[in-house]
């Protein structure tokens, strides 16, 4: 269970209760009731009873459970049934409206897609539909006529923001550009229909509590002013987020009179459905809009194809049965491992929810991978867990390219990256942003509030705005934010939270500025900010998708399990002849010369290679230096580099070294992040110098340089999906969890290893999951394959009784001086004999001998 111990109870609208007792009521003839116990303060003293009935008795709570409710509570009871009141599980969890929409067909599709995100990604339908949004935003927020919005798909099409999605997914710019036209009639009828035409007919049916008969339904709809687009909504009372495409102010016509609304419009590229999916989305935003405005109590689903307009009421019923759905969702969430039956100590994956006999929603699902894969690898081993019939068979097909072997490593890594999760969600994700004021977050240094909106905001680059926060009064408390911090920025009062995320750009005593992405310029001039650190979970995505990755029926995908999981042994060329070409032997040679035997040797090692190459690089020994002349040689002999590493900074170290010997290379990852030095080799900065705005153009790029740098996050850019790499270079790699480690060698047909076991492990917040192999980096991993490591000894670092030192203690002697200059050498203090003199009278003796240069290691006991 996630531990939801740090959750902040409270009474009020935003609501905290903890559960205590759950006791299902037997009614005689009627529908059972569950009981709650229930309490909003921290010391879980007066209790109140929730009372659940009319289907709300299905919802999944248990002891210990964290909800929110919504409705009436009269003296101490809150009862909640068909006709009021909402009991939320876990509303701290957001999930959007996506995710719910996907539960209806398939619950386990939905909290798959929670886990998995990378697989739900990147079609050619959902490039279209990106494309088509933007169109459709612009033309109706600046009210184009045809001739502009013609003008404005040509520039989306033929602009940069998309080349990189379009090389991608290998689409030509006019292909996609035959595709959008075909929308763009249907969009021109619907603009004059709903917008430019009072005089319109458009008529619906469009039930609202106001109306006084239901015969008042038929309406007709003109849409006045379009006031936000893409809004992002979090509610913490309802457990929901979303981004709502369009939020326009509605006027409805009918017999009665004319009303105005506040309304969600919900766009879809796909084909016309009307489906029950399209429409919950709709209902949930209505719910959303609770956050910031009055009930719309309906919004609109518009098909961009065909231009047909349906309206969606966001009636009780429907809300209802949609929050039960996010409940069951939120439980399968937060319940996603228990403790062991026997001994209750250990933890154990719990099954998700069953697998669905709708062979149908089964054809077209972006994560019947990892369904068929938990069923195979956790559920197969548990009583009680029963899968349909007709699916066994295709469950077996489907894994059948996976050993006993693979399918424990999957098991066993998937516990530990949710336990780690669990860890991790304690003190991070996006909770502290509503539960604890900026004040209180300030002190802890993860947050500025009380910033007001100066300047006008800037379009720097598409859908990028630069925003300029000036606090209202006194200095920004010491280093909350740097440059380059991920921010979320919030309204101080509520419903206005998530407004906008982005990066903070420059930072003074009293000024902050930030490119969002979003322009805020449309909210209230008075309005008070909060900037807090985006701490959420996008970082335990990555693991996932590679673990994910590593078990699919692909040959890159079999040889790392062949390598990793099953130890086999690292295949090696027998000469060297057959990898050097004749052109680059003398270059080769001169890199040589500047180089000790130990790393001569790794060079050697790693040209040899078949599969890969472990480079233990101990302290002082140049591992920087080493990797550095590695690339110059490969590069030399004509094979491509992929070269990565844990943290942006050692990827930079590198390339400086690089960068001095000429040798090309290109550095994928945000221009921000990067040393200054090395910016301008920033795919960023060379499309935006170039002002690259075609595939083809982007495509040379990529191509235009054997040597390719990025952090091992940033392996999800499209150039990997193109791409294959002769080697890949991982540094830092004995502190890389194995599974982040794994990405960039999919990319790549040999790799190296650079690092070093005896220092830092790979952080792991989660004990239990220490335990059980968690902190295990993928080079240690695969450090008893001897004939793979080559040592890095010679050492420049420490003179040689420093040295002795670690070699007792860690290295077993074998690190030696590089140079007799290094093993004699101490330390020079200028104003040494004058310090000696005034420390000579001094009860302070350990000082001298401290400072003595001849006494290279001291233990100082700072008990006495």
């Amino acid at each position: 269970v996630t531990d939801s111990a740090d959750t902040i109870l409270k009474n009020g609208l935003n609501n905290r209760y903890r559960v205590l007792e759950v006791s299902v009521i037997q009614r005689n003839g009627r529908d059972s009731e569950k009981h709650l116990t229930i309490a909003a303060s921290q010391s879980l003293e007066d209790t109140e009873l929730c009372i659940l009935r009319n289907g709300w008795e299905s919802v999944p709570v248990v002891p210990g459970d964290i909800i929110h409710l919504e409705g009436e509570c009269s003296s101490g009871t809150w009862i909640i049934n068909e006709q009021s009141g909402y009991l939320v599980l876990y509303p701290d969890l957001l999930l959007s409206g996506t995710t719910i929409s996907n539960s209806i067909r398939c619950m386990r599709r939905a909290v798959l897609g929670e886990r998995f995100r990378g697989s739900e990604s990147g079609s050619h339908q959902t490039l279209i539909g990106t494309i088509l949004h933007e169109i459709f935003q612009q033309a109706v927020t600046n009210n184009l006529d045809q001739e502009k919005i013609e003008e404005l798909a040509n520039k989306t099409v033929y602009g940069q923001k998309y080349i990189k999605e379009m090389y991608h997914l290998n689409l030509k710019q006019t292909e996609i550009m035959q595709e959008v036209e075909g929308y763009l009639p249907s969009l021109f009828k619907w603009m004059e229909d709903f917008m430019h035409n009072p005089a319109s007919q458009n008529k619906m049916q469009l039930k609202l509590s106001s109306g006084a008969n239901t015969e008042d339904a038929s309406s007709r709809i003109e849409i006045v002013d379009i006031l936000d687009i893409e809004e992002n909504i979090w509610s913490p009372r309802f457990g929901l987020k979303g981004k709502i495409d369009v939020t326009a102010s509605v006027k409805i016509h009918r017999q009665s009179g004319v009303q105005f609304r506040i309304m969600p419009l919900e766009l879809k590229s796909g084909k016309e459905s009307n489906s029950i999916e399209h429409r919950s989305q709709v209902i949930l935003y209505t719910l959303l809009n609770l956050e910031r405005r009055a009930d719309p109590e309906a919004g609109f689903l518009l098909y961009l194809k065909t231009g047909t307009m349906y309206p969606v009421s966001g009636a009780r019923m429907d809300r209802r049965e949609l929050m039960k759905l996010r409940n069951h969702v939120a439980f399968y969430l937060t319940h996603s491992t228990h403790k062991s039956a026997v001994g209750g100590q250990q933890s154990q994956l719990a099954a998700l929810p069953p697998v669905t006999d709708d062979s149908q929603a089964c054809k077209y699902c972006s994560q019947i991978h990892n369904c068929f894969l938990y069923s195979r690898a956790v559920e197969q081993k548990m009583s009680g867990v029963c899968v349909p019939p007709a699916m066994v068979p295709i469950i077996e097909r489907e894994t059948q390219h996976l050993r006993p072997s693979h399918l424990e490593y999957f098991s066993l890594w998937y516990l530990m990256l949710t336990l780690e999760l669990q860890s991790g969600e304690g003190r991070k994700g996006y909770k502290n942003i509503w539960m604890i004021p900026s004040s209180e977050r300030e002190k802890a240094g993860d947050c500025v509030g009380n910033m007001i909106r100066i300047d006008r905001v800037q379009e720097i680059s598409e859908g990028q705005y630069l925003h300029f926060f000036q606090r209202k009064n006194g200095a920004i408390p010491g280093v909350n934010l740097l440059v380059g911090d991920r921010v979320v920025v919030s309204g101080e009062e509520n419903g206005l939270l998530g407004l906008a995320t982005g990066y903070v750009r420059e930072v003074s005593v009293t000024k902050v500025s930030c490119l969002l992405g979003r322009d805020l310029s449309k909210l209230p001039r008075n309005t008070t900010f909060r900037l807090d650190h985006e701490e959420g979970d996008f970082g335990i995505a990555v693991p996932f998708e590679n673990l994910s990755k590593l078990m699919k029926d692909s040959p890159v995908s079999e040889r790392l399990r062949n390598l990793i999981i099953d130890f086999h042994k690292p295949r090696f060329i027998p000469h060297l002849s057959s990898v050097l070409p004749p052109e680059a032997k003398e270059t080769v040679a001169n890199i040589l010369k500047g180089l000790n035997k130990p790393q001569k040797q790794a060079m050697k090692q790693v040209l040899l290679s078949k599969d890969y190459t472990l480079i233990v690089g101990m302290p002082g020994t140049g591992k920087t230096t080493t990797i550095c002349a590695l690339v110059r040689i490969l590069s030399a002999c004509g094979f491509s580099v992929l070269l990565t590493s844990f943290t942006h900074t050692a990827v930079d170290n590198i390339l400086l070294k690089l960068a001095k010997f000429k040798v090309g290379f290109l550095r994928l990852g945000r221009a921000q992040k990067v040393h200054p030095d090395i910016r301008k080799f920033t795919e960023e900065e060379i499309c935006r110098s170039k002002s690259i705005k075609s595939v083809t153009d982007l495509e040379d790029i990529y191509n235009s340089q054997p040597v390719v740098a990025t952090s091992c996050m940033g392996v999800n850019h499209p150039i990997f999906v193109q791409k294959q790499f002769d080697f890949c270079i991982v540094d830092e790699a004995s502190q890389i969890s194995q599974l982040i480690c794994l990405g960039p060698l999919f990319s790549s047909k040999r790799f190296v290893l650079v690092g070093d076991h005896q220092q830092l492990p790979p952080l792991v917040l989660n004990a239990e999951a220490r335990d059980l192999g968690m902190s295990e980096s993928l080079f240690k991993r695969l450090e008893q394959n001897e004939n793979a490591v080559v040592q890095l000894t010679m050492q420049y670092r420490m003179n040689s009784k420093i040295m002795s030192l670690s070699n007792m203690l860690v290295y077993e002697g074998k690190l030696e001086c590089g140079s007799e200059k290094v093993s004699n050498a101490t330390v020079n203090l200028p104003n040494l004999k004058k310090l000696k003199l005034e420390l000579a009278g001094a009860s302070k003796t350990w000082l001298k001998e401290v400072l003595d240069p001849d006494t290279p290691v001291c233990f100082l006991n700072t008990e006495k």
